[in-house]
């Protein structure tokens, strides 16, 4: 399988201690990966740090793709939706790549944006506010907007999470849907038995690799409670981070 993306000695830190610690390996074109871990385990930065928003402090991540060929999805948290938007607008947002940042919507683009408000199962929905909806249908909107933005490499930050168990099902299949279409697909995920059932590779994190590949070899008893541990001993105050040298392939 051919590596599309690289992490050689990977670390990451806020003020100089790493919330990301020392992580190597690779991601595969056109894999279905799901980064698993305790909570503040460090996953939602490695996923920042993969797509470029956050710079190492340490080592690197490789690779030759341009920002716009990421196609991102932050946590829910993360994102205002008291903005005074509709949902067609929010959706049309993933056509910036052709519009450009004063371009002008193509008919065509306004088209392919309730098509893909239909595939989420939100048709006539278009004119509604964002803010008068509810999180499963906010979640389907915006992945509706990565729809319109077809972008060959998807990260997904907890995507199913305070969602209900329908919208669940329904996003999950158009994350295998797009894995069907050769796409790489890197999810951060807490549902483990979610990970279990529809990632076939998985990277398991507590700050550092607990480790990367196969999920039921990755996801065993031992590793879960040797993460859990390692999340558990984490000092806050510990030294800076000081760097050493990556282990021999």
């Amino acid at each position: 399988m051919t590596p599309l993306i690289r992490l050689d000695n990977l670390t990451v830190a806020y003020h100089r201690h790493p919330a990301v610690h020392h992580v190597s390996g690779a991601f595969t074109a056109g894999s279905l990966t799901a980064i698993a871990g305790p909570n503040g385990a460090g996953k939602s930065t490695l996923l920042k740090a993969i797509m470029g928003e956050l710079r190492p402090a340490e080592g690197r991540v490789e690779h030759r793709l341009g920002r716009a060929e990421f196609g991102y999805l932050p946590q829910a948290a993360e994102i205002d939706r008291r903005f005074p938007i509709s949902v067609i607008d929010t959706v049309l947002l993933g056509a910036w790549k052709k519009a450009g940042a004063f371009g002008r919507i193509a008919p065509g683009e306004v088209k392919r944006a309730g098509e893909a408000l239909a595939a989420v199962g939100l048709e006539g929905f278009a004119k509604r506010h964002v803010g008068s909806l509810s999180a499963g249908q906010f979640q389907r909107v915006l992945f509706a907007r990565l729809l319109l933005q077809d972008a060959n490499i998807i990260l997904l930050d907890e995507p199913f999470t305070a969602i209900d168990a329908r919208t669940t099902r329904d996003l999950v299949d158009l994350v295998l849907r797009w894995h069907g279409e050769g796409r790489t697909v890197i999810a951060v995920l807490h549902d483990f038995e979610l990970v279990r059932a529809h990632f076939p590779e998985t990277l398991l994190l507590a700050r550092e690799l607990v480790g990367w590949g196969p999920t039921a070899a990755v996801m065993s008893p031992a590793n879960l409670l040797q993460a859990r541990a390692m999340a558990e001993r984490w000092d806050e105050d510990a030294a800076a981070c000081e760097r050493r040298e990556a282990p021999a392939a």
